[in-house]
């Protein structure tokens, strides 16, 4: 399966991606970890500890749904089960990206539980925000050590919203996705523009 011209082109996008949010600082070290859907069992996932600026074919895997590898000699990291429930949530879905950006980590700290993002333009990106004003309420979970407990409130989350397109990790950054790698890639731009707004609106309410 990793021969597969949807394999060859979906690790191509995801390399991409890479190259790129590690160029804005947001992949620190070998943090991260992207997944894009093969087709309606299979996904193709980074390896374990990875840097993302150097990705190629051979630093993906190719898991299915239940979470055993069809492709590659290395384990998944454990964080690829999130990704899963994601995928089996969503038929549409087609591509996770995880960051680690400096804003999204302090955010994801200083906010357990939700952070309310209201009155950015940005939000039109997001699906299910035509208002602005009204904006969205962003989940900001606990980084539980058993990812099966934190995959099942990630689940309930997106059963409660429908239109729910990213969550955070308590100091591990943010998660958003798409039926696309690109679609992905634009919500981490303007999640990541509104952190950007938030870390800064706090620091000048000080």
């Amino acid at each position: 399966m990793d021969q597969s011209p949807e394999f060859q082109a979906q690790v191509r996008l995801l390399a991409e991606a890479g190259r790129d949010l590690s160029a804005r600082g947001w992949l620190p070290a070998r943090t991260g970890h992207f997944s894009a859907r093969l087709d309606d069992r299979h996904i193709a996932v980074t390896a374990p500890n990875r840097e993302k600026s150097f990705l190629d074919r051979h630093d993906f895997l190719v898991v299915d749904l239940d979470g055993h590898v069809v492709a590659g000699t290395e384990e998944p990291a454990p964080e690829t089960f999130l990704h899963i429930i994601m995928y089996r949530h969503d038929p549409q879905l087609g591509a996770v990206l995880h960051t680690h950006s400096v804003h999204a980590t302090v955010l994801s700290r200083q906010f357990p539980g939700t952070l309310a993002l209201r009155d950015y333009e940005v939000l039109r990106e997001l699906p299910g925000v035509e208002n602005p004003s009204r904006g969205l309420n962003l989940p900001v979970f606990a980084n539980e050590p058993d990812v099966q407990q934190l995959a099942a409130r990630v689940d309930a989350a997106m059963s409660r919203e429908p239109n729910l397109a990213g969550f955070m990790i308590g100091g591990h950054g943010l998660y958003t996705w798409g039926a696309s790698v690109e679609l992905a890639l634009h919500r981490v731009e303007a999640f990541e523009f509104m952190f950007q707004c938030e870390t800064l609106a706090h620091q000048m309410s000080r």
